[in-house]
């Protein structure tokens, strides 16, 4: 359920009032007695105090905490947050404002991006140097979804994304279950807010049985524990709308089917006594096998640990029970904030490290392979947003990797060597294929060789070596060293060749290298012969600036008129996610295709217009406007066709144009238009083609078989 503090209450108390309600220490108090001095404190400031108050965060924390609001208002930069607030919680505070990295995290267009590359890895850095910056932020984003309640629905829905999508994950990652559950209630009412009051309104019917039955229960576990003399605490537990919702979707059951309405903790002092108030449970209630878990012998990723198990309580009703020691239960609703101590005066770490920012150190050591191969971002959404298998080393050590995982992927998530060496695996004592599909539980012993001898077919995505970004750009960074040598030399004669068709020298070559992103010539030869750049790319970029315009100069135009689609109201070829019907539109500029990733972009007073991820024009829109990104998909009709541009490159002769007019036609694609450029000096030709197509699968294939036509050399999609 959503929390309701002191400061949402119509008649806030007082700043003095309310900072005397707050259990703190006086020496925290007379700190934010201090802090309070600066004028124009605001509202968000207090409410992020309370929700770290309730966490036990520290001094520091919660006086960054409550000038955050005011310095971000006040845009106020390093020297001045320094002279108003000391130089620690100014440092703090600008570890909360690079957490903004985070929302480049709900695309993927990223992925490209060096830039929000680094921008990630900094914030990353962050993360492991001073955990309580993500700790705040997640604080001031459940105040964000508090105070936007009265916003127009895009705002809502927007701010409600980032958080359900980013933040909520992220918590459950560091084990923060209270801010979770938080976030995500929150954000589920503003996502689907009908759906949201059915569950709530369910809930609030059913209270008053519900806590009485649930009160008498409690005291007669309680009895039979003690009599067992088992020290244990038995407690109810607070219902979560977006958890209730969630297992009522998955198990496809109605809300009085559901185990956990009735639900309670116990809280026992020792390991052994969870073990053995679980027995008396289950000698004195009949249990249901399927569903008990034992998250304490084998904890989830984020160290969550607890039993759990659902027994037929009196009236034949079933209660969920859970079943944990104090240590864990602090654990679990306060995950990396119960362990992150800090000495006071400083923001230095104790000697203890929590484990759980170990997953992110792991990524700053694989951050030169992922950067180098684009998929930083991508990894990172995978190690925190994707659902996830638990394996075990041979030791017994629990691993967790990406569902859909292969051994492959276990292998290089140990080291990167241990993958390059890989020739064999085992699991729970059987050889299994490279491509079999970790399940939860299994035992994993990798066989290893002398030498490194990776195989390239291990980096094609369709054969089901390996699944994770990681341990695919771990594999392409290997040969990529390894064949460097070769490739400069295939790609030094590729370009010759092509270069020399059109009569220019190849020391040309190296006036691009900015463009293409590299160092050295070699370096860029390296990248022709692996295939990371194309070099027709090359060749035109080196045209156009060396090769004078041609005089003699021969334009086809072939004009065609366009079939427009008739389309009923309702059955536009997109969905906008959770914002129910908008209006939308395909952007020209790269003319998206069914079946390609796509992104929406909010416009002003004319709807969501729709992109390709890797659309240029947006990603330049979503740098200035980042808010605006919107979640879109295809809901495309069977009549439904799409008009696309394409500009093929070819030595120019007769009955070429003949050529591509059969495939189109073979192929059943419609010729929209034709615009064709000859150069009879160079003997080469640019054919422009607006043609119309079913879908991207059906936009492949076209292009695949445009290739195939002899003297077209590179066909480029604008």
């Amino acid at each position: 359920m959503v929390s309701i503090r002191s400061v949402h209450k119509s008649e806030r108390p007082e700043f003095q009032k309310w900072l005397d309600d707050l259990t703190l220490s006086a020496k925290t108090k007379e700190k934010l007695r201090t802090v309070s001095d600066v004028p124009e404190i605001l509202l968000m400031g207090q409410e992020m105090v309370e929700i770290l108050q309730e966490l036990h965060m520290d001094d520091e924390t919660l006086q960054a905490a409550l000038v955050f609001p005011y310095c971000e208002i006040h845009e106020l930069d390093h020297e001045a947050l320094v002279d108003n607030f000391g130089k620690n919680i100014a440092h703090l505070v600008e570890s909360v404002r690079k957490m903004q990295a985070i929302n480049s995290l709900q695309s993927k267009r990223v992925a490209s991006s060096s830039v929000q590359i680094e921008n990630l890895r900094n914030m990353l850095l962050t993360m492991v140097e001073d955990v309580r910056a993500i700790v705040i932020k997640m604080a001031e984003r459940i105040c964000t979804l508090h105070k936007i309640k009265k916003e127009d629905e895009e705002t809502r829905v927007i701010v409600a994304k980032e958080c359900a999508n980013i933040y909520a994950p992220l918590a459950n990652r560091l084990g923060i279950g209270q801010l979770k559950w938080e976030l995500e209630d929150l954000s589920f009412r503003y996502l689907h807010p009908v759906t949201y009051k059915k569950v709530a309104k369910m809930l609030k019917e059913k209270r008053v049985d519900r806590e009485q039955y649930i009160h008498d229960y409690v005291g007669q576990l309680q009895t039979l524990l003690n009599n067992e003399s088992i020290k244990a605490e038995v407690i109810g537990r607070p219902k979560h709308i977006f958890s209730i919702y969630k297992k009522m979707k998955k198990k496809n059951l109605d809300f009085e089917q559901l185990f956990d309405i009735r639900a309670l903790r116990i809280i026992a002092d020792r390991l052994q006594d969870c073990y053995a108030a679980l027995g008396t449970v289950h000698a004195n209630f009949r249990h249901i096998p399927s569903e008990f878990d034992d998250y304490i012998a084998t904890p989830k990723a984020n160290g969550y640990q607890s039993i759990h198990t659902v027994v037929v309580g009196p009236q034949g009703k079933s209660i969920e029970i859970q079943i944990r020691t104090e240590k864990m239960h602090q654990d679990a609703e306060l995950g990396v904030a119960a362990h992150w101590k800090y000495k006071e005066g400083s923001s230095g770490k104790t000697a203890s490290a929590d484990e759980r920012v170990n997953w992110l150190r792991k990524i700053l050591q694989w951050q030169e392979e992922m950067a180098e191969s684009g998929s930083l971002v991508e990894e990172f959404r995978s190690q925190v947003f994707d659902d996830r298998v638990y394996v075990l080393t041979p030791r017994g050590d629990v691993i967790d990797l990406p569902v859909g995982s292969t051994p492959l992927d276990f292998a290089y998530y140990i080291h990167s060597n241990v993958g390059n060496r890989c020739t064999g695996a085992k699991v729970s004592g059987r050889i299994v294929p490279f491509t079999y599909k970790l399940q939860n539980g299994d035992q994993i012993e990798i066989l290893t060789g002398k030498h490194a001898n990776p195989s390239r077919d291990w980096m094609h995505p369709g054969l089901g070596y390996v699944h994770s970004s990681r341990a695919r750009a771990t594999i392409q960074s290997y040969f990529k060293k390894q064949d460097k040598t070769k490739n400069i030399d295939a790609g030094r004669e590729l370009l010759e060749r092509e270069l020399a068709k059109v009569n220019l020298p190849l020391k040309y070559a190296s006036d691009f290298l900015d463009k293409f992103n590299v160092k050295t010539a070699d370096d860029l030869y390296a990248a022709l012969g692996s295939g990371d750049v194309r070099v027709m790319s090359l060749v035109n970029a080196v045209v156009q600036k060396y090769v004078a315009p041609p005089e003699p100069v021969e334009e086809l135009n072939i004009p065609f008129k366009a079939k427009k689609q008739k389309s009923k109201p309702g059955s536009e070829p997109i969905i906008a996610e959770g914002v129910g019907n908008l209006l939308s539109q395909l952007a020209k500029c790269c003319q998206p295709v069914a079946g390609e990733p796509i992104l929406g972009y909010i416009t002003q007073g004319k709807g969501v217009s729709v992109h390709k991820e890797s659309c240029s024009q947006l990603q330049n829109l979503l740098q200035q406007h980042p808010e605006r990104e919107i979640e879109v998909s295809w809901a495309v009709q069977e009549q439904t066709s799409f008009q696309t541009d394409l500009d093929l490159y070819c030595h120019d002769r007769v009955g070429i144009l003949k050529d591509i007019t059969t495939v189109l036609s073979n192929e059943k694609v419609s010729l929209l238009g034709v615009n064709s450029l000859s150069n009879k000096n160079q003997n080469t030709a640019q054919i422009k083609i607006t043609i119309e197509v079913k879908d991207a699968n059906a936009l492949t294939k076209t292009i695949g078989k445009l290739r195939q036509i002899k003297d077209v050399s590179d066909i480029v999609r604008p």
